[in-house]
């Protein structure tokens, strides 16, 4: 990079920052990384004679953005067959790794009648209780496990593990004290008006409370690249459940929450376990860096933060909807309809394969970008712009292909699997005309979200997650309209509209903003603006 004579004093470190991340997103994400770095308030003065590590971070950023067609050529080295098959098994892996906790749920559902936070033979009123406490759970640590995602990637990525343990433990610690504040404030509110008993107040605090700590676990094993253990908890939980309820007949109920407890302990202590294991391994656990400032953190992640909530609450919207439908029968505000659940839950099978092979096309098209981003000239922008938008719909008609196979998949085995003399449930998996119908229609609202989730993970490489977040924003609005209104002029049944309708909103508007955004790949990539 060639800088100019006032510039050149700042080569050094402007090298050290691109290093890190060859397109910063702004200033503010160059301060994080010099930060991550060992740099200070203190250390910029002196060296540079700015006022803070902002004012140093505002230098570099103007300087990275006058010098962007002086960037050299760099060739990228192609991976062998057997890195790239690593990295196609590794992407697949980890994008199905959030379907896996619900198809184990099911399959033990299925097989042993019960599953760690649920069971086959518990009554309406008990089954409420649990599901309202899992759908809170998920609103309350879905923002905050994209926030750790998005902070615990960046210091990995530098190779600051001890930043990247204190930061997520802290993020971690706030989603604690959230969820506590949630768990209080639902309480002081069902004091004042009645909406519970104290009986299902009790079940719906404590699973919400251990559910919450499960996800927030399972989000660190993510930030590191341990999936793994996330499926390999789930089993040892309803391990627990098993010993405790079948062999030592203690009440299912407490058995789960025993189970719950020790698995959410368990998956905290060895969350930690691995982060201090990395930091000895990499060498850096000696290089203690300044925590970065709150206001930094608050800036980076309250994006993704906001499109976490808004992505679990849309997934549980029209159930909430659904289960509120004033019936014959509602002893109170919310009452679990065991047959929508079940249709919802078995369309959800849709998005392993899908979700899978989302992280490989994304993984396969971010590196051809990163290449094509360092080999075509200032001269061949449009060029490059029109391959990358080819290869980006191509991708799309594929994941849009597999989707449909995969729904298609689906349908025939849920609808066939207990024929099969191998298969331990021998009665048709879909007994109702309820749980058919909201199959079918959440069947076809999966497979079109896979294609809204695609376009979502592409403006997340490009740090753009306000277009998702606005989305899934008007998703979840078109969904609570939809639905509501065809709920009760109908039936609760036809709540799953509004899921659908909330997902094609989702997958339209997240299209054109990530077509928009590859049209002029060369913006986005160069100046981030």
């Amino acid at each position: 990079m060639q800088l100019s004579v006032r510039d050149s004093k700042y080569h050094d470190v402007v090298n050290e920052v691109l290093q890190k991340h060859l397109s910063p997103e702004d200033q503010y994400e160059i301060a994080a990384i010099l930060e991550a770095n060992g740099w200070n308030d203190a250390r910029a003065a002196k060296e540079f004679g700015v006022e803070d590590i902002f004012e140093l971070a505002g230098e570099i950023w103007r300087i990275s953005r006058q010098n962007i067609s002086a960037r050299a050529f760099a060739d990228v080295p192609r991976k062998s067959i057997p890195a790239y098959l690593y990295m196609v098994i590794r992407s697949f892996f980890r994008g199905t790794i959030f379907a896996l906790p619900m198809t184990i749920s099911v399959l033990a559902m299925l097989t042993m009648n019960f599953s760690m936070s649920s069971y086959i033979g518990l009554t309406l009123e008990v089954a409420t209780s649990i599901a309202i406490g899992t759908i809170m759970s998920f609103m309350a640590v879905g923002g905050f496990a994209q926030a750790i995602a998005r902070r615990g990637f960046l210091y990995i990525n530098l190779g600051n593990y001890n930043l990247a343990r204190r930061v997520v433990f802290y993020l971690v610690r706030v989603g604690y004290v959230v969820c506590i504040t949630a768990a209080l404030f639902f309480i002081i509110f069902n004091l004042f008006f009645s909406i519970f008993p104290y009986r299902m107040l009790f079940v719906i605090i404590i699973f919400f409370f251990f559910l919450s700590a499960i996800w927030l676990s399972f989000t660190i094993f993510y930030v590191l690249g341990k999936e793994i253990v996330i499926p390999l908890l789930l089993v040892i939980g309803i391990a627990f459940v098993f010993v405790l309820f079948r062999l030592f007949g203690i009440d299912v109920i407490i058995a789960q929450l025993i189970s719950l407890g020790i698995v959410s302990i368990l998956g905290a202590l060895v969350a930690l376990r691995y982060f201090k294991k990395m930091e000895k391994k990499s060498g850096k656990a000696l290089n203690v860096s300044a925590m970065p400032r709150t206001a930094i953190t608050i800036y980076t992640v309250l994006p993704y933060f906001v499109y976490g909530f808004l992505y679990f609450s849309f997934l549980y919207t029209d159930r909430i909807i659904a289960w509120s439908t004033d019936t014959q029968f509602m002893p109170y505000i919310i009452w679990f309809r065991g047959a929508y659940e079940l249709g919802l839950d078995y369309a959800l099978f849709a998005l392993i394969i899908p979700m899978g092979l989302i992280e490989v096309v994304i993984s396969e098209l971010m590196g051809n970008i990163e290449k094509n981003q360092k080999n075509f000239s200032m001269h061949e922008i449009g060029l490059m712009n029109r391959m990358s938008l080819r290869s980006y719909f191509l991708r799309m008609i594929i994941v849009a292909v597999f989707s449909l196979i995969s729904s298609a998949a689906v349908y025939y085995s849920v609808k066939h699997v207990h024929l099969l003399s191998f298969f331990p449930v021998h009665d048709p998996l879909i007994s109702s005309n309820t749980t058919n119908f909201v199959f079918i229609i959440g069947l076809i609202g999966f497979t079109i979200l896979c294609i809204g989730l695609m376009n979502a993970l592409v403006l997340f490489c490009f740090s753009h997650p306000e277009n998702a977040t606005r989305a899934m924003l008007w998703a979840i609005l078109s969904d609570i309209v939809l639905g509501f209104l065809l709920s009760r002029w109908f039936d609760h049944t036809y709540a799953v509209f509004g899921f659908l309708l909330g997902a094609i909103i989702f997958t339209v508007m997240t299209s054109k903003a990530a077509f928009r955004l590859l049209e002029h790949l060369d913006y986005y990539l160069y100046s981030n603006a």
